[in-house]
């Protein structure tokens, strides 16, 4: 019994834990900041720090012009949301 709760207690902690933190944007400019986020992560090497910048949007059709298109729309417009593993 003692040897599977160490077991356990030695998976949770090989997991690294994470946090979420919220930028606050230009709205409108939300999907810019996150390519240039993706690129200077990569381009500094904190890719085993920063897992993922993430910017929540939906799928929304619309008719215009009598053809239905394809927008994207953003849940929290002028907002970017970072994951980024907890450094202790």
């Amino acid at each position: 019994m003692e040897n599977q709760t160490t077991q356990q207690h030695d998976n949770e902690t090989s997991q690294q834990e994470t946090k979420w933190f919220v930028l606050r944007v230009v709205s409108g400019k939300e999907r810019k900041v996150k390519e240039y986020l993706d690129k200077e992560i990569a381009r500094s090497g904190w890719t085993d720090i920063v897992k993922q910048v993430f910017l929540p949007v939906e799928k929304v059709y619309k008719v215009q012009n009598g053809k239905k298109v394809m927008r994207e729309r953003n849940y929290y417009p002028g907002y970017v949301m970072i994951e980024v593993t907890d450094g202790k």
